[in-house]
Order: C-alpha cells, then structure tokens, then sequence
C-alpha cells in the first residue's frame, strides 16, 4: 500500500510543477494585459506624472512583463508572493490570514453534504423503480436547481429574520477574540477550553456551510444513487442476497463501499466548484474569508494579491487531486494488485 500511495503523490508532485509555472504565467500576463492601472489608489489626486513613474519603478511595473514574472517568479519560489497594493501587507500574510476561514467553511460544507447525501443517495436507490422514485427525483432536481448563493438568502430570510434562531454574519459574536493557534476557529476556541465562545463559532458556522451543503449534496446524491444501481448486477450482491444477508445490510456494508469510488471522483473534481461557492457564500454572510478579500483586491486592482489568490487556489486544487487519487488507490483493491 505505502509504495502505491508514495507513487501516486510523486508521480502528482512532478505533475504539479509545470502546471503551476504555467497557471501562474497565464494568469501574471492576463493581469497585465487588463486596461486597469493598480497605482491609481496608491496615488493622492495632486499626483504628477513623474511621482506615477517613480512609484511605477519602485513596485517594478516599469520593467517588461518577461522579467516582472521572473523576478515574481523567483519571489514565489523563496516564500515571497509580493506585497498588497491595497493593504500594504504581505499577500502571503494576508493569505495565511484569510484561508483557514475558508477552508473551515468549505470542509464543514463537504461535511454536512456527505451527511445529506449518503442517506439520501441511499434512499434514493431504495426507491428506484418504485412509486415514490418521481416524487424523489423531482425533490433532488429541485435542490440542485437552486444555487448556493440562493440557499444562502433562503436561510437568512428563514433562520435569520422569520425565525431567528442562527446569527448569520460574521465568524463569531461580538466581543469573542479568536486564539491564534490553527487558524481555524472551531479548533482553537476547542484547545483554548473556551466552549461559550466555541459555540457561538460553531453557530456563526452552520448557515454557510448549510447553504453550500444543499447546493453540493444533489449531485452527490445522484453519482450515489446511480453507483448503487449499477452495483445491484454485481455477482456479489447476488451472493449475498443467495446468503439471506438484508437488503439494508447488503448496501451499507458491501454495495457503498464500492459505490463510494465514482463518488470520491465526482467530489474530488467538484470540490473546486465548491471552494469557489464558498467565496460568494463568504460575501452573503459577511464571512472573513478569501472571497472578501478577493472582491477587495479586484476592487482595487491589487494585482499582486489576485495573482497570489490565483496561485494558492491552484495549490489547494493540485493538493485535493492528490488526496482524491490516495483515497481511490486506498477504496479500490485492484489497484494494489501487482
């Protein structure tokens, strides 16, 4: 198993490094092709245009596009992603600030998809074939017909105003200081002991992540359903059902297993969607994550934090393949065979 799984992350890891030089690439010329001049904000309104040139060359605009992404380039590789126009800060600081917020948000969406969609998928193989199939079809296409963002202004409207039970901005109450230990809120209010303050994060956490569940689960939900219908032919099933095993037996202790490898493939390529719902989801609910900061530096035009936004999602992206194709190598025993 070990020589598998070490062959599957260097085999992603040699892959990994062309697709990052050429994603940052793309994305450093597209940037500075944009008709949009990033000095604008840095510039009070009685600038001349020699103080625009010399802060043009301190920041290295001044120099051809080839050797800006050099020297970027270089600056990347040391750890360096430049310094936020906007913000004045490093991005890489700004980064380390804001992505553990969105990772929490969409980990707990993957959470709670994967407890909406296993029954549900369960279910819905139970009722394939059946009377009740249609009525079952038509709710999964209702869920996967309304967007995250729209779930997230239901759940507002719903638990936030009609009836307000949920707090729905912002990453924890009023008042409640975050330890800086992980990053992650629900994990270090859980280390520090403080569980009033746990909670309210806790709570602060749920409408988002629920809104990002429901609009995932439906398409996890059919790939369940419709691997549990192509593993019913399987001569196993028909061995266990020859056996006197339940039909409840059979499916969750022979049939998911199975089922659950086109599932992790869907989810793994997915997941990029729903990093991405998260940063709009971030916005409705006011939530301090990457997509607040990626609306600010849009903005702005702060093109050294897009670029460093850019790559670090490229990053997560690379990371959540290798982490898919593990977990296939791990689920399906063909490929340990020698």
């Amino acid at each position: 198993m070990f020589p598998l799984i070490s062959a599957i992350v260097l085999r992603r890891l040699l892959l990994a490094i062309p697709t990052l030089l050429l994603l940052s690439l793309v994305v450093f010329v597209v940037l500075r092709m944009l008709p949009v001049d990033p000095l604008v904000l840095l510039l009070p309104a009685s600038a001349t245009a020699a103080d625009a040139a010399v802060l043009r060359e301190q920041l290295g605009f001044d120099k051809p596009v080839p050797q800006q992404f050099l020297i970027w380039l270089w600056q990347a590789f040391n750890g360096n992603l430049g310094t936020s126009i906007n913000f004045r800060q490093p991005v890489a600081h700004l980064m380390l600030s804001s992505l553990p917020a969105t990772l929490e948000l969409t980990l707990a969406g993957l959470l709670l998809a994967l407890v909406i969609s296993v029954p549900g998928g369960v279910l819905a193989y139970a009722l394939y074939q059946r009377r009740r199939e249609t009525a079952a079809d038509l709710a999964v296409a209702s869920m996967q017909s309304i967007p995250s963002f729209l779930w997230s202004l239901l759940l507002i409207l719903t638990f936030g105003v009609l009836w307000p039970v949920l707090p729905f901005s912002g990453r924890v109450g009023v008042g409640v200081a975050l330890p800086d230990i992980t990053g992650f809120a629900v994990i270090d209010l859980l280390l520090v002991g403080r569980f009033d303050a746990w909670l309210t994060a806790l709570s602060h956490l749920l409408l988002p992540a629920l809104a990002l569940a429901l609009g995932f689960a439906p398409l996890v939900i059919r790939v369940l359903r419709s691997s549990l219908i192509d593993a019913a032919s399987e001569p196993y099933v028909e061995a266990a059902r020859l056996r006197g095993l339940s039909e409840t037996r059979i499916v969750w202790r022979h049939m998911l297993k199975n089922a659950a490898l086109p599932t992790v493939t869907m989810i793994g390529v997915q997941f990029g969607f729903l990093f991405g719902g998260a940063l709009l989801v971030e916005m409705i609910f006011g939530f301090p994550g990457v997509g607040n900061l990626m609306v600010q530096a849009v903005r702005g035009n702060d093109l050294p934090l897009i670029q460093g936004i850019a790559l670090i999602f490229c990053v997560l992206m690379l990371a959540i393949t290798v982490i898919v194709d593990v977990l296939y190598a791990v689920l399906n025993p063909r490929l340990r065979t020698p």
